[in-house]
């Protein structure tokens, strides 16, 4: 078994938290930092904290954003009517930046997963309800996953809309069953959107 000093076990076992980063690449990471871009990793070290320390969620949206601005909840937006769902972020900014879209956003951060301990409350969706009771909310845009729990959040949104009069609709399925949004293509996002069908 590999022995490390302690430090260097702690950097790299904290660069292994990382997505998609495994013991090999975190060695890999620990090593050039430390042999090769000491400064590199200070100003990672820093940005990380500045990060941390400044960047919360929208109150509104569930979005990362800076001192109580955020870019997806002004004004302009709002006047669409149109609220989009989505898991994640990552799924935020894909659309963000493949499709025509400039309404409104709320981020799940996550999907509804029993198994997982993840519920109505732990999505936000008591949020959600009261938005779309006031009124401001013309058409619900579901773009969940195309996954079973995706799928089955999905039936959750729609039935929460329904129950308050508001439109909803769903993304259409040029988005292959199984996949994952941030990882679509912009051409074949920009289509799904665009072809959404009523729920």
């Amino acid at each position: 078994m590999t022995q490390y000093s302690p430090r260097l076990a702690k950097l790299i076992d904290a660069l292994r938290r990382l997505p998609g980063v495994g013991p090999k690449s975190a060695q890999r990471m620990a090593f050039h930092m430390l042999d090769r871009d000491r400064e590199g990793a200070k100003f990672l070290g820093e940005t990380i904290g500045e990060a941390l320390a400044g960047i919360a969620r929208c109150p509104t949206c569930r979005m990362f954003c800076e001192d109580a601005r955020c870019l997806y909840c002004t004004a302009k937006r709002a006047e669409t009517g149109q609220v989009c769902v989505v898991e994640t972020p990552a799924d935020l900014m894909a659309i963000e930046n493949s499709t025509p879209y400039r309404g409104r956003y709320f981020v799940l951060m996550g999907r509804l997963s029993p198994i997982e301990g993840v519920g109505p409350e732990e999505l936000g969706l008591d949020r959600l309800g009261r938005a779309l009771a006031d009124g401001s909310v013309k058409e619900l845009i579901v773009a969940t996953n195309p996954t079973v729990e995706g799928e089955a959040t999905a039936y959750y949104l729609a039935e929460m809309a329904k129950a308050r009069g508001v439109k909803v609709t769903r993304i259409a399925h040029g988005v292959p069953m199984g996949g994952e949004l941030e990882y679509v293509d912009g051409g074949t996002l920009s289509h799904a959107l665009s072809g959404r069908q009523p729920v």
